[in-house]
């Protein structure tokens, strides 16, 4: 389920100093701790959300490896930012947890520097979290080595198997970079472009056309603007409220990656065509 955030009244470490973590730290509608995963981008030192995006699905592959719903801890939200084809946009965002800001964190590219200080800030304040409800480990026994070890090494084995599973997926990530945004999503107006040699040259208008004919059945005829939610579902499309000229928030259907590789496959097109 995606909430809609966009309304939380100021961050909650506002006005305070220590850790930047702590300023952008939220508070949602139960005064619950949260964090904005298109802050935490910025802070972990990703340009691209893309690549964010990737990092939280590993995050979110290890903890559901370690038995947790992931669900708990990565809820979809919105955010309104600068920038779009009229000036505003409502992206795709996440409220996580702080275990799911540590796991991320866990899950990022060790070699930023930004990623080492978030992993200490995380670690110290899940680590408080889990002190203050159980006992913790008394790391002075044989014992208490041998639970830590073991909690080290369960983490360590969900991450290598996110991990895994992402590179399995990877090689057709790159192949329609030409025609991606700066989230890796493909408007109609790029995709046009991108099968432009294998629809005859039909511009934006017409092939939002063709993407509606019965054999293609991608775009609904009610709502023309809009993908059948079995595409959104299977994670072809992605559907974001835009500001248009006249100032109304109206919806805007964005492909994905694997959007285009199901219209090439219905194209019959192997292929990357010419842009």
């Amino acid at each position: 389920m995606v909430h809609d955030y966009s309304n939380v009244p100021a961050y909650a470490g506002e006005g305070g100093g220590g850790s930047p973590f702590d300023k952008i730290m939220l508070l949602d509608h139960n005064g619950q701790e949260r964090w904005s995963a298109r802050d935490l981008q910025r802070l972990m030192g990703y340009d691209e959300w893309r690549s964010f995006e990737e990092t939280i699905s590993r995050a979110k592959a290890s903890v559901a490896a370690s038995d947790l719903n992931p669900l708990d801890h990565f809820v979809g939200a919105h955010k309104v930012i600068k920038g779009g084809r009229w000036g505003q946009q409502q992206v795709s965002d996440y409220r996580l947890t702080r275990y799911a800001c540590y796991m991320t964190a866990l899950s990022a590219d060790s070699r930023k520097p930004e990623v080492a200080v978030a992993k200490t800030y995380f670690a110290v304040k899940t680590r408080e979290a889990e002190t203050a409800e159980t006992q913790p480990l008394d790391v002075s026994s044989p014992e208490g080595v041998v639970q830590l070890a073991e909690l080290y090494l369960k983490t360590a084995k969900a991450a290598l198997a996110a991990q895994k599973e992402l590179e399995v997926a990877k090689p057709k990530a790159g192949k329609w970079d030409t025609f991606c945004d700066s989230d890796g999503l493909i408007d109609m107006g790029a995709a046009a472009r991108a099968f432009y040699g294998v629809t005859g040259g039909l511009g934006r208008t017409k092939f939002m056309a063709r993407l509606r004919d019965e054999d293609i059945h991608f775009l609904q005829i009610q709502n023309p603007r809009v993908p059948y939610q079995i595409h959104v579902n299977a994670g072809r499309a992605v559907i974001r409220i835009v500001q248009a000229p006249n100032g109304q928030w109206m919806e805007q259907t964005f492909l994905t990656s694997k959007g285009l590789d199901w219209l090439a496959d219905r194209f019959g097109v192997g292929a990357l065509p010419a842009a």
